[in-house]
């Protein structure tokens, strides 16, 4: 029999591995993998592309139909440039909080998950405990596809899908869709003396960031819908986080790069966002070209998260509120990989320990009183797949 370990032990052995997005996460999927088959559970890999990284999904019980499927990502933030005073690959505990890089998003939760499974192989449960746990979320959620559609194929049907991210365990039904873009607008150097005869990449793109800023003045001052109203903000956003471009001050730029991003509300479609980028940006390169035939600018699609709709009668929220007692609704405007489960046939919600606020954030950290809370979630869990 292996050493049962608990969930804080799991944990402490979760932030030794420092999964940041950049690199890849094989050292954890390992250990997560060897703790699986200790327990005679079979874990199955879904590697990307490169073969550097892995999502991984297992299955504790009877394979039977009608289980719960509990979903977190293994990828975390860097740390670099935040003032932690703490070592941030170990779990340090202060004053009620549990410290360190990814305990809050979202390692403590998956700590709980792979906790809960000797707990359900010995209670004996007649549904299965089924874990899922994906790379790049972080970077859109880009690991997470592959891995529900095998899940789909390999696994029994579940009647229903938790994803922990942090919600302090209220039930979240709802939340805005992702759609990102990598921006590269191209011009032509000259003196910029001469300007008018070159064509410059950063005053060309500024135009397409200040469509961003019309986008959102023009959102924000519409009608507000039933469904969006339930959101903060109540209306689609674009945003641009990073830009890079020029080569000096007395030439127009060659090259603009920058990531333009929706967050979209359920509700719209969000290819007719990318219709509307797509028909400013060709706007704009006309222009360009008319000037110099060589500019150009390049629109390249990275990431794509569905909105988590709130359904109706739905199998995960009623097992959700049944579990926790939280009879009211809740949404959050960021992105999970439970819009891609439900897009994938599932019934899904987000429920999981910890404040969002803390998620990237130097000295992150999650109460002990929200991880204990997750841990009697968990265990009210067991209980229900054994009926």
């Amino acid at each position: 029999m292996p050493e049962r370990l608990s969930a804080r032990q799991i944990l402490d052995r979760l932030i030794a591995f420092p999964t940041v997005s950049r690199d890849s996460n094989l050292p954890l999927i390992d250990w997560v993998e060897d703790y699986l088959a200790g327990w005679g559970v079979t874990a199955h890999r879904v590697p990307n592309p490169e073969g550097t990284k892995a999502a991984l999904y297992a299955s504790a019980g009877p394979a039977v139909p009608g289980g719960v499927i509990l979903s977190g990502h293994s990828d975390v933030v860097p740390v670099e440039g935040q003032a932690w005073t703490v070592d941030p690959w170990q779990v340090t505990e202060r004053d009620g909080k549990l410290i360190g890089r990814g305990v809050c998003d979202m390692k403590g939760f998956v700590a709980l998950a792979l906790a809960a499974v000797p707990l359900a192989l010995q209670r004996g449960v007649k549904r299965p405990l089924q874990i899922a746990i994906s790379y790049d979320e972080e970077l859109g959620c880009t690991g997470a596809p592959p891995m529900i559609a095998a899940m789909a194929a390999g696994l029994p049907r579940a009647s229903a899908v938790v994803v922990g991210e942090p919600s302090m365990m209220r039930m979240v039904n709802g939340h805005k869709g992702g759609h990102g873009f990598r921006v590269h607008v191209q011009g032509f150097e000259v003196h910029s003396s001469i300007l008018h005869t070159g064509v410059s990449a950063i005053m060309e793109g500024a135009k397409l960031i200040d469509w961003a800023n019309r986008v959102n003045a023009e959102n924000q001052a519409k009608p507000v819908t039933t469904l969006a109203a339930m959101f903060d903000p109540p209306f689609t956003t674009a945003h641009i986080g990073t830009i890079q471009g020029g080569t000096a001050e007395n030439i127009t730029a060659k090259d603009c790069r920058f990531g333009l991003g929706f967050r979209c509300v359920p509700g719209e479609d969000p290819l007719a966002w990318v219709a509307r980028l797509r028909a400013e940006a060709a706007r704009l390169e006309a222009a360009m070209q008319a000037i110099r035939p060589e500019a150009r600018i390049l629109l390249e699609e990275v990431f794509y998260v569905p909105p988590l709709v709130p359904e109706t009668h739905g199998a995960a929220e009623a097992l959700v509120r049944r579990l926790t007692g939280d009879n009211g609704t809740s949404v959050v405007s960021y992105g999970t990989e439970a819009g891609q489960f439900q897009a994938e046939g599932y019934s899904a919600v987000v429920c999981g320990p910890g404040d969002i606020a803390q998620a990237h954030q130097p000295d992150e950290w999650l109460s002990v009183a929200q991880f204990e809370a997750g841990w009697r979630f968990m265990e009210a869990l067991v209980e229900d797949l054994a009926r």
